[in-house]
C-alpha cells in the first residue's frame, strides 16, 4: 500500500494534526526565503545572509517621458545620488538614524544606517539633459524625456474586441 505524505482531511491517521503543522512550517519557510527577494525599503534578508535596503521603485511611461518614482523614508535629499550612463539611471543613497532617550533611571539608543544602489537599463540612451528629479517629503521623482527620435517611433496600437 502506497503512503501519502500530503496531509488530507479525509485521513484517518492520528499524526494529521503534526503532518499540516509540517506543511505550515514548510510554507513558512518557502515565504521567508523569497521575502528577502521582494523589492523594499528596509534592511531585506537574501539568501546568502546578507542585509541589503532596496528602495520601492514605480515605473511609468508616456509616448515622450518616462518617470520613476522612489520611496526614500528617512534620506535625506542631499544623501540621494542620481547618475546617467549610456542607457542607465543609477540611483544611490545613503539612510542613517539616530534617536537617543535619557531618563532618570535608564537610557535608549536606537540607531539604523545603509546604504543602497539601484541601476535601471532602459530601452534609450538618456541624454543627462534631459533628466529631472525632485525630492519631497521621502518621494524622489525622476522624470527622464525620451530622445525625439524614440518618441516618434513610439506609435499607440488601437484594440478592438473580437466577435
Amino acid at each position: 500500500m502506497r503512503r501519502s505524505f500530503l496531509p488530507s482531511v479525509f485521513s484517518d491517521e492520528k499524526d494529521t494534526q503534526s503532518a499540516f503543522h509540517s506543511l505550515q512550517k514548510e510554507i513558512d519557510r518557502v515565504f521567508d526565503d523569497f521575502r528577502g527577494w521582494v523589492p523594499r525599503f528596509e534592511a531585506a534578508r537574501f539568501p546568502d545572509g546578507n542585509s541589503r535596503i532596496v528602495p520601492k521603485l514605480d515605473m511609468s511611461e508616456t509616448d515622450d517621458a518616462v518617470e520613476i518614482t522612489a520611496e526614500l523614508p528617512g534620506v535625506k535629499e542631499q544623501d540621494v545620488d542620481v547618475s546617467v550612463a549610456s542607457n542607465i539611471l543609477t540611483l544611490k543613497g545613503e539612510k542613517s538614524f539616530s534617536k537617543e532617550e535619557k531618563e532618570k533611571d535608564y537610557r535608549v539608543v536606537e540607531r539604523s544606517y545603509g546604504s543602497f544602489s539601484r541601476s535601471l537599463p532602459l530601452a534609450f540612451d538618456i541624454d543627462a539633459d534631459a533628466v529631472s528629479a525632485n525630492f519631497n517629503d521621502g518621494v524622489l521623482t525622476i522624470t527622464i524625456k525620451k530622445p525625439p527620435e524614440i518618441a516618434e517611433q513610439t506609435r499607440k496600437i488601437e484594440v478592438t474586441k473580437s466577435h
